[in-house]
C-alpha cells in the first residue's frame, strides 16, 4: 500500500492518476505485467504515447519497468508497484500530532566507505572528479545535493531531541533514492540496506538507475542520474514499514536509543544479491524537493498530557 497525504511531494502521484489512459494502464497491469507494445495494442494508441504515460506512472511510484530480452529483441515490461493507494486528509488531531523533524542535506554524512562508480555534485557543479572516493572527504561535499556509489555505505548522525523519559511513538525517515549504474540503466536492481543505530531495518530492492526522461528538479546541465523513488520508512511498535508495506519485524523496542543522536546508514554490501549501488537525491535533484527527512513522534497520550 502507498500512503500519501496533502504534502506537495506527492504531486507526481496525483499527476499520474489524473489521466483516463493511465488509469486504464493500471487496470490492465492489475491482471498481469505487460510490455509497452501490448499496452499500446490493447488501448489503440502508439507505443510512443504509452511510453510517455508509463514514465509518469513510474515517477508517481505506481509501476516499475524492466528491460527484458525476449525473442531476439528488448522489451520494456511494466508491472504494478503497489496494490493500493491511501490518501489521508489532515484532520485537527493529525495536525496536533507532536513530532521533531530534522532535514539532513545529502552531503552531511559523517562516515562513509564508497567504491566506484561514485561521485557528488551540487546543483551548480561536480565536486572533484567522477569515480574518485577521495572527493567524499572534500570540504565542499557539505554542499552536495546528490551523491552516488557502486557499493559501500554512507552514514548520517542526527540529533536526538527525544528527552530521556519521553515515550517514543514512531520514527519516520523519508528520502529519494535509486540505483547507481555505469551510465543510465532502467533495469539495474540494487539491494539497498537501511540501518538505524546499527540495527538492520530491512532491505529494499531498487529497480534501476532511472534516466528515461528528466527529473523535474534536476538541473538542465546534469546528464546522468535523473530521479529516484520517494521512500518512506516508519519504525513503530508493530514493526518497520516502507511505503506502508512491512519491511521487517524490527520494532522501536529493538532500536537502542542513545542520549544525543541517531545514526542512519544507507548501504549496498558487496555480498548482496544485487550489488547495483545507490544514488541519493537531495534538494534540487530528482522529483521531490527535499533532503533526507528524519522525524520522531511522541506517543499521542503523552503529547496530549502536556497540552
Amino acid at each position: 500500500m502507498l500512503r500519501a497525504n496533502t504534502e506537495r511531494k506527492w504531486l507526481p502521484l496525483y499527476e499520474a492518476l489524473a489521466s483516463d489512459v493511465r488509469l486504464h494502464i493500471l487496470e490492465l497491469l492489475s491482471k498481469q505485467p505487460m510490455n509497452v507494445k501490448d499496452l499500446a495494442a490493447a488501448l489503440g494508441l502508439s507505443s510512443a504515447i504509452i511510453t510517455m504515460h508509463t514514465k509518469k506512472l513510474e515517477k508517481g511510484g505506481l509501476i516499475t519497468t524492466e528491460l527484458v530480452r525476449r525473442n531476439g529483441g528488448t522489451h520494456k515490461i511494466c508491472s504494478l508497484a503497489v496494490d493500493k493507494v491511501e490518501l489521508t486528509i489532515p484532520q485537527q488531531a493529525e495536525q496536533q500530532r507532536d513530532y521533531q523533524e530534522v532535514s539532513i542535506p545529502v552531503g552531511h554524512y559523517t562516515r562513509f566507505e564508497v567504491h566506484p562508480t561514485c561521485g557528488l555534485s551540487t546543483t551548480e557543479q561536480l565536486i572533484g572528479q567522477f569515480d574518485d572516493p577521495r572527493y567524499f572527504l572534500e570540504p565542499d561535499r557539505m554542499h552536495a545535493q546528490i551523491l552516488w556509489f557502486g557499493k559501500g555505505f554512507v552514514e548520517y548522525r542526527i540529533p536526538n531531541y527525544v528527552l530521556m523519559g519521553q515515550a517514543l511513538g514512531e520514527i519516520e525517515i523519508s528520502f529519494e533514492i535509486g540505483s547507481e549504474a555505469p551510465g543510465i540503466l532502467a533495469d539495474w536492481p540494487s539491494d539497498i540496506h537501511f540501518y538505524l543505530n546499527d540495527t538492520l531495518l530491512g532491505v529494499w530492492t531498487s529497480p534501476g538507475d532511472s534516466g528515461e526522461g528528466r527529473g523535474m528538479l534536476t538541473p538542465a546541465w546534469w546528464t546522468v542520474n535523473q530521479y529516484g523513488w520517494l521512500k518512506i520508512i516508519r519504525v513503530t511498535e508493530e514493526g518497520t514499514f516502507i511505503d506502508g508495506q512491512r519491511l521487517s519485524d524490527v520494532t522501536l523496542n529493538d532500536i537502542v536509543m542513545t542520549r544525543n543522536d541517531w545514526v542512519f546508514r544507507f548501504a549496498v554490501p558487496e555480498d548482496a544479491e544485487h550489488v547495483g549501488g545507490l544514488t541519493i537525491y537531495g534538494e534540487g535533484f530528482g522529483n521531490y524537493n527535499q533532503n533526507i527527512l528524519f522525524r520522531t513522534y511522541r506517543t499521542v497520550s503523552e503529547a496530549a498530557n502536556e497540552q
